[in-house]
């Protein structure tokens, strides 16, 4: 596809999104890497929530939260997910669909032992999305985490990763007189070729 040149050059749209990443990282003030994470709950009801990708694989995007969450819930329930990454700076965002599995390896390890202390024993503390006594409650179970998991707590159990492997990747940026241009590139499974289609704005 002659036309898909500069910001959307490339066979690898995975080799894209990390370029645009790069770039945003030296632009954008704060978190260039959140994502907004869309799922849907038991009965179909969409819920979305903004979280941070830790990392793009060859194959697949990367993030990390307590398994008991609800959003952990939602992903084990359908095993689908899609997110939205936009940047204001570079008037960009790159769309994402795809099937869920998890991380719960080597590479959760290394990403949870290179987190700050806070945030590790934080980890252990908190049952996330679960209802809530008062910030004092979590305090001090954050307080009980500290004195018995030391200084160099190891991952829980129940805390890991998510990596969602897309079926569908759209790249959009801005353009003028909002004529912007989009490129989404498509497959059935992570086996099969990619497509590219232009779509209109």
């Amino acid at each position: 596809m002659s036309e898909r040149s500069g910001l959307f050059a490339g066979d690898d749209p995975f080799a894209i999104a990390l370029a645009w990443l790069s770039e945003a990282e030296k632009s954008e003030i704060n978190d260039p890497n959140a994502i907004a994470l869309a799922t849907v709950d038991a009965e179909g009801l969409p819920n979305v929530r903004m979280v941070l990708l830790k990392d793009i694989e060859e194959d697949a995007f990367v993030f990390y939260t307590n398994y008991g969450s609800a959003k952990a819930t939602e992903l084990e329930q359908s095993g689908k997910a899609s997110f939205v990454m936009h940047w204001k700076s570079l008037r960009r965002q790159i769309r994402v669909r795809g099937e869920i599995s998890r991380e719960e390896g080597e590479k959760a390890d290394e990403y949870y032992a290179s987190r700050s202390l806070k945030s590790r024993l934080g980890a252990w503390a908190s049952q996330q999305s679960m209802p809530l006594e008062s910030r004092g409650a979590l305090m001090a179970e954050v307080a009980k985490v500290t004195a018995t998991k030391g200084p160099n707590p190891s991952r829980p159990p129940f805390w890991g990763g998510y990596r969602i492997k897309p079926v569908e990747i759209e790249f959009w940026a801005d353009g003028a007189f909002r004529l912007h241009d989009r490129f989404v590139w498509r497959r059935r499974g992570e086996q099969d070729n990619w497509s590219v289609l232009r779509l209109c704005p």
